[in-house]
């Protein structure tokens, strides 16, 4: 891995497409985690292990296209959006957009 920071690598993607759980892949850049995660609390976990520094969703967000706004749900966290998407979450979870102002002028 010290070869990769010569090149400029900003991070490493590792993925061993589900094949083994047994698979130990030892790297010294920061990496991203991507596969079978499909759950917020789940992507949350592995961060806060260690695990891995960033999480890649792809065939994850071909279903639910807002499972970013999901997660940000679910973990109590919040999200950017333009003033048009303020309006199409329900109201018990607005609070992902932070503190906005809905209404007439």
């Amino acid at each position: 891995m010290q070869q990769a920071n010569v090149l400029g690598c900003d991070f490493i993607h590792i993925s061993t497409t589900s094949i083994s759980p047994l698979q130990k892949i030892p790297v010294g850049l920061t990496t991203t985690a991507v596969g079978p995660i499909t759950e917020p609390q789940q992507a949350e976990d592995i961060l806060q292990a260690g695990d891995a520094d960033l999480i890649a969703l792809a065939r994850a967000l071909l279903y639910p296209p807002r499972w970013p706004w999901e997660a940000a749900a679910a973990l109590k966290g919040t999200v950017t959006a333009s003033a048009p998407y303020w309006r199409c979450l329900p109201r018990e979870v607005q609070a992902i957009f932070g503190d906005i102002r809905i209404g007439q002028r």
